[in-house]
């Protein structure tokens, strides 16, 4: 028997290290089994986002009160915005019978394994430092200054996600068609899921 609400998932990874990417392919192959959790934030919204899909755009006041009313699982400040995964955006995508999928930080991940949560952990690097600072750069949507600030956490992470017992697996997107084979597998090996197409 399945349980009743199966094992979240939580993904980390330094931005640019593809991890959005291989979640949205695992998405259009499994759409009916993955949920994604919304986060909050209280950065504006970049062109094409939308409050409640991609995030729930939130004041910092509103989101304080939030925090210190225990609703959130976990809450990160990057580039001086709030971020944060509440119980309730959980709770809907588990209520559903999904596999709730949480896309957080290294700070947030550290917060996760202190709550009851008991996910399964994700961390996708890039193949380098040096490939990472040139994703970021063709994206063309960060300052000199954030651009240094971004690879300077990310080469914390990188550290974080590489240290023997932080993730249960540890995926390297030098090629994206064989880091989703990797991450594929891993998932078939941990849910009970049916494949669109041959597994």
């Amino acid at each position: 028997m399945l349980q009743k609400s199966p094992r979240p998932l939580v993904f980390c990874g330094p931005s640019g290290s593809g991890k959005s990417t291989l979640i949205k392919q695992l998405f259009e192959e499994f759409p009916e089994k993955f949920g994604f959790s919304v986060s909050h934030t209280t950065r504006k919204p970049r062109s094409g986002e939308e409050d409640g899909k991609h995030y729930y755009f939130t004041t910092r006041e509103k989101m304080q009160k939030q925090i210190e009313q225990g609703e959130f699982l976990e809450t990160a400040t990057f580039s001086g915005n709030l971020y944060g995964t509440s119980k309730r955006a959980v709770e809907d995508v588990q209520r559903t019978g999904k596999v709730c999928i949480l896309d957080i930080e290294m700070q947030g991940v550290k917060q996760i394994k202190q709550s009851s949560l008991d996910p399964l952990y994700v961390f996708i690097k890039p193949p380098s430092m040096d490939e990472l600072e040139k994703r970021l750069r063709n994206r063309q949507t960060e300052s000199e200054d954030s651009l240094q600030r971004r690879l300077s956490v990310a080469s914390t992470e990188i550290e974080y996600g590489e240290k023997s017992g932080n993730f249960d697996i540890v995926i390297e997107n030098d090629n994206l068609p064989k880091a989703y084979i990797k991450l594929r597998e891993f998932i078939l090996s941990n849910f009970d899921l049916q494949c669109k197409t041959e597994c």
